[in-house]
């Protein structure tokens, strides 16, 4: 059975255009193919790469953090209630104002502290603003590093510069060596951020970012089994060229850095809607749509390589969207405060405790309230 299913899902028909079978992608002394074995490596690379990543976050990381006095919030312990405790593990971890009644009633608390213990006690399992920088920073470096090499693997070639010639003789197209090491450890890369989501930063468009990593991976692994790498690279580099600055953006915020935070975003917005709401659709998905035309009919891979570059071009609309809100609040009102990507962090401050309520987002942009009525104050 799993032979039948291996024959089936490598019918030459699914994947090569015209009457082109494997056999004519077979190696010789001219041109080497890209196989789907070749992605094998990617699976202990990525596995390298988490080892790699906490030990980066950890040495570099961290004493770059402190440096720029970027430290943790010292949290206070919050009570046990056997009874608030269990409700908020077995039943919801934010009751209605009903529940809330309730709760006070049986623990002889007031609506008032059983809300304040709720919310102290979600912001317990909310993460710190030294493990978000950590984990901007990683990204930053994998993000600049990757930018460099695809512009080193792309600057020497034609079809960098006349997207027509990414075509010419498809798929028979060697293999270069500086194309395998850069996909190799791009997937591996993104492979390691679908391993470790479940203990990263929870955003707000986490499911969006799920489908994104699914759908990054499935057009990478595609695009090599089909040989669409010249195209491949390309979608690449003009997605590391915003990543790069929005993960600089979120350093320097968690940093106190304003100017700096704020003018990277102005630069991350306009080359986010330059590379991935102009560039991408008007060149890349019409490279991709058009241009095969004049080499072969169209065939399933043509259709399904499509699809895929659609979906990503659909969560990009849906991000530029929350991106023009934090535009629009930036051009007409004093400062950045919240992104709209991303979940806020709850009040945990100056409360009947005298605590200092804050207010953070996915990326860093807090907004500070003086509970008693003395004013706001907006951190980016």
């Amino acid at each position: 059975m799993s032979g039948t299913f291996s024959e089936w899902f490598w019918w030459d028909r699914l994947w090569l255009p015209g009457n082109l079978t494997w056999a004519d992608l077979e190696d010789n002394d001219e041109f080497i193919y890209a196989k789907p074995s070749h992605l094998y490596v990617t699976v202990p690379l990525s596995l390298i790469f988490l080892v790699v990543r906490y030990l980066f976050e950890r040495l570099i990381a961290t004493p770059v953090a402190a440096y720029l006095g970027v430290t943790e919030k010292t949290r206070r312990k919050l009570e046990h209630n056997a009874i608030l405790e269990h409700s908020f593990t077995t039943k919801t971890k934010n009751p209605e104002q009903a529940d809330i009644d309730g709760l006070s009633k049986k623990c002889s608390w007031s609506s008032m502290q059983v809300e304040r213990w709720f919310r102290k006690r979600r912001n317990q399992d909310r993460p710190g603003v030294l493990k978000k920088f950590r984990e901007a920073s990683w990204r930053l470096v994998f993000y600049l590093a990757s930018f460099i090499s695809g512009i080193i693997a792309l600057y020497d070639k034609p079809w960098f510069y006349d997207l027509r010639k990414i075509w010419m003789s498809y798929p028979k197209q060697s293999l270069l060596e500086s194309q395998y090491w850069y996909y190799v450890l791009v997937i591996s890369f993104y492979l390691s951020l679908v391993l470790s989501i479940t203990f990263d930063v929870k955003r707000k468009d986490f499911r969006e970012q799920i489908i994104h990593h699914w759908a990054t991976l499935t057009l990478l692994a595609f695009s090599w089994c089909g040989n669409y790498i010249r195209i491949g690279t390309i979608v690449l580099l003009i997605h590391d060229a915003s990543d790069i600055l929005l993960e600089a953006a979120k350093i320097f915020n968690y940093a106190k850095w304003e100017r700096f935070c704020n003018g990277i975003f102005v630069v991350f917005a306009f080359i986010f809607m330059v590379t991935r709401i102009i560039i991408f659709p008007f060149w890349i998905i019409h490279c991709t749509w058009v241009y095969p035309h004049d080499h072969y009919a169209p065939f399933f891979g043509y259709y399904f390589f499509n699809v895929v570059l659609v979906i990503l071009l659909l969560l990009h609309i849906f991000w530029w969207c929350l991106i023009l809100r934090m535009v629009k609040k930036f051009l007409f009102g004093s400062l950045l405060t919240n992104d709209e990507r991303s979940d806020n962090e709850e009040d945990e401050g100056e409360d009947e405790d005298g605590e200092t309520i804050s207010t953070e987002d996915k990326d860093g942009h807090v907004k500070v309230t003086n509970g008693g009525g003395g004013g706001v104050a907006k951190r980016h």
